[in-house]
């Protein structure tokens, strides 16, 4: 990719910087310069960790800054451009980020546990935040997985076919630039070769390129 561009990784709820190493090593291996915004996935709502995400990007270089989001991470980054749409040009990518909501989520709302372990992140989602922000004028493309292996399955009625936590129909919103579904779990995302590809390629060219084409 052209020198003076720059990745950020945001990861998703319950998770550190360090759940995201083995992508960013695969990132790295494609000659991309990765860096990671971690944040209090719990403690702090979508909004105010949108806002320390802008400024983190204010302290890196690149005339060029492409984003990709885990899961929650995504809905992140699409806070940030509603508050924050002034942005450097970049592309963005979305792993398993349940952009029309999350059914899971709203099944283990229903416990009390559940709403006190999931933490103000995913209030917003469930109060249905993200569906009223401006989408971000840059390109983002969706990637969702349809191996449904994870805990989403324990509460039941996950809309098929699903990762295992997000349904394919909650990732891949019609917003999108574009749109890949891959035989991946949702956590698998992390480690898959396949997604390393699909990202690189929407970066790069704005669009998901078949295995045949990029051979």
């Amino acid at each position: 990719m052209e020198s003076g561009t720059t990745l950020v990784l945001v990861n998703g709820l319950w998770m550190t910087r360090r759940a995201l190493w083995p992508l960013r090593r695969r990132l790295r291996a494609r000659d991309l310069d990765v860096h990671i915004f971690s944040y209090p996935t719990v403690a702090r709502d979508l909004r105010a960790n949108a806002a320390a995400l802008n400024d983190y990007l204010h302290s890196l270089p690149g005339d060029t800054v492409h984003l990709v989001g885990y899961s929650l991470g995504g809905l992140v980054i699409r806070a940030l451009f509603h508050d924050f749409p002034d942005q450097r040009p970049g592309r963005i990518v979305t792993l398993g980020t349940p952009h029309t909501g999350s059914h899971a989520a709203r099944c283990a709302e229903r416990w009390g546990w559940g709403r006190r372990i999931m933490g103000r992140g995913v209030a917003d989602l469930l109060a249905g935040a993200p569906q009223h922000w401006t989408w971000p004028a840059h390109e983002l493309g969706a990637i969702a997985g349809d191996l449904g292996l994870g805990l989403g399955r324990l509460f039941g009625g996950l809309p098929k076919p699903h990762d295992g936590t997000v349904a394919v129909a909650e990732a891949c919103p019609p917003q999108a630039t574009a749109r890949r579904v891959l035989r991946v779990s949702h956590f698998g995302m992390l480690l898959a070769p396949v997604v390393v590809d699909a990202v690189v390629d929407f970066l790069s060219q704005g669009r998901f390129v078949a295995a045949r084409e990029r051979t």
